[in-house]
């Protein structure tokens, strides 16, 4: 069952003056299973970026839709489509979007809190959820006295909060040393498979590995994929490896 169905999306973006637009994306069209975990890749000005916050419901496409759960949300108007948003998705930033005069705990009930739920139900999900990402003891601290690992780990917390149906991560690992980024793609592992939908765009080779489909981008448009099937992590990296360099080279395809 797809969870998400990106149908022939275009975006294109028209200057102030002048009547030539860039072209964004040409035509993406794809499906995400539920329970799938994809990410997608591709070089700066690809239009990944752009794809994502169209995904994401942050912005509109030129042409196309995109169903979740069998639901346009270009139909909704932008009250409407708020409210979708944090009821059907749950996102990651690179750069962790944490609120500094918060606290830890604060910041993961950020989500509930603007869905008017009460504060016994909310206390009830935050501590098994911190539990399992090992932050629960960082719960009174706030964000400037903890690590980036564990910032990124609240932010994880704070996504999966709402139960969403699918999680958006935007190069989660790109603010991290490498064993804060290892730590976070076992952890986005794990969180799969207990069934949750993830999407990720990503730069890095070795965080895409842990995917089981990813989907490359070059000049606005999906033009190869890779599916795990019974590949082991490490001949997954080698494929992706492969195709990274098939695309810095400019090949015509990635085959």
């Amino acid at each position: 069952m797809s969870v998400l169905e990106a149908k022939h999306i275009k975006k294109v973006y028209k200057p102030r003056i002048g009547s030539e637009g860039v072209t964004a994306l040409k035509d993406v069209h794809f499906s995400v299973e539920k329970g799938e975990f994809v990410a997608i890749m591709g070089e700066s000005g690809s239009g990944k970026t752009t794809l994502l916050n169209i995904l994401a419901s942050l912005d509109t496409p030129t042409a196309g839709s995109v169903m979740i759960n069998g639901k346009d949300y270009s139909t909704l108007k932008d009250s409407e489509r708020a409210i979708f948003r944090r009821n059907n998705l749950g996102f990651i930033f690179q750069d962790f979007n944490l609120l500094d005069n918060f606290t830890i705990e604060d910041n993961i009930k950020l989500p509930l809190v603007l869905a008017g739920e009460d504060y016994k139900t909310m206390d009830a999900k935050v501590l098994p959820l911190a539990k399992e990402l090992g932050i629960d003891s960082l719960l009174k601290k706030y964000p400037y006295e903890v690590s980036g690992g564990q910032k990124q780990r609240t932010a994880v917390a704070r996504a999966l909060i709402t139960n969403p149906h699918i999680l958006l991560a935007d190069e989660p690992t790109g603010a991290l040393d490498s064993k804060a980024a290892t730590n976070l793609m076992h952890q986005l592992r794990d969180i799969h498979k207990s069934g949750q939908t993830i999407l990720m765009v990503t730069h890095s080779n070795v965080a895409a590995s842990y995917a089981d489909r990813v989907m490359f981008i070059r000049d606005g448009e999906v033009f190869h994929q890779i599916y795990r099937g019974d590949l082991k992590r490490n001949e997954m990296l080698d494929k992706i490896c492969e195709t990274v360099t098939v695309v810095m080279r400019g090949g015509e395809d990635g085959e």
